[in-house]
């Protein structure tokens, strides 16, 4: 089952799934620039539209805009209180966003006076705790596997990238200096999931199949940057290819 960013969160009214993507976005983008206090102070925003999520999925309607109750810690605990609701939904997610916010309130991130300055350690917990509140969202509202959740997750982190273009079909690179296996790499960086060999030799006006695959494709795959599965003609980014994507633009 293959979710897009547009849809993973159709259940809910626009204005709150823009609040609880959006606070994720900014997260992994702080973190990806190494901009270590937004990074965890937007911790804070997605732990309310998380608790907002939950809140409506408990009882049947879900508010317009994510918002926070007066004691949020408190809150949470209540909503162990529903026991006709998955485990998941009454006790793990809001325990996890307690841990969240005690981060964002008490580790000299939300305002003076805690004991440890914003840091690196600290916002990559505040990532991968979000993201695993993100993932346990997606596989409790569409019934998805964990490991399904987690893929959709990824695929739901925004990337700007100046030097791609896309009218939502068509991608073209407008960096005119960037090697074939560089373009191959910011095009599937953009991709969620998997990604047809057709498509990108459409966006990079290829026509020899087989040298694209001898001299690019290949290549790529020996060095663990993209999985190619040249039976099906598909591919997807690795691990090392998005770090190697993602020094390439600024």
């Amino acid at each position: 089952m293959n979710l897009s960013a547009s849809n993973v969160f159709s259940v809910l009214p626009e204005g709150l799934r823009t609040d609880l993507v959006g606070a994720f976005n900014e997260i992994a983008r702080n973190y990806r620039e190494h901009r270590w206090e937004p990074a965890e102070l937007n911790g804070g925003k997605l732990c309310e539209a998380v608790f907002t999520v939950v809140d409506g999925y408990i009882k049947g309607q879900y508010a317009p805009r994510s918002s926070k109750p007066n004691n949020f810690p408190d809150a949470c605990r209540a909503l162990e209180r529903n026991g006709q609701v998955p485990r998941s939904v009454r006790i793990q997610i809001p325990r996890m966003l307690i841990a969240l916010y005690e981060i964002r309130n008490n580790r000299g991130v939300g305002h003076a006076g805690g004991d440890v300055n914003p840091n690196q350690m600290d916002a990559t917990v505040v990532l991968y705790m979000s993201k695993w509140l993100m993932a346990e969202l997606v596989r409790v509202l569409h019934t998805l596997t964990t490991e399904e959740a987690a893929k959709t997750v990824d695929g739901l982190i925004e990337r700007d990238i100046p030097m791609v273009w896309s009218d939502g079909a068509n991608k073209r690179i407008l960096a005119t200096d960037l090697t074939r296996k560089q373009q191959v790499l910011l095009l599937l960086l953009l991709e969620p999931g998997e990604s047809a060999e057709e498509d990108l030799m459409r966006w990079l006006e290829v026509g020899n199949r087989a040298s694209f695959r001898r001299d690019v494709l290949r290549p790529l795959h020996k060095d663990r940057f993209i999985e190619f599965d040249a039976g099906r003609k598909m591919m997807r980014l690795l691990p090392p290819g998005v770090t190697a994507a993602e020094r390439i633009f600024p």
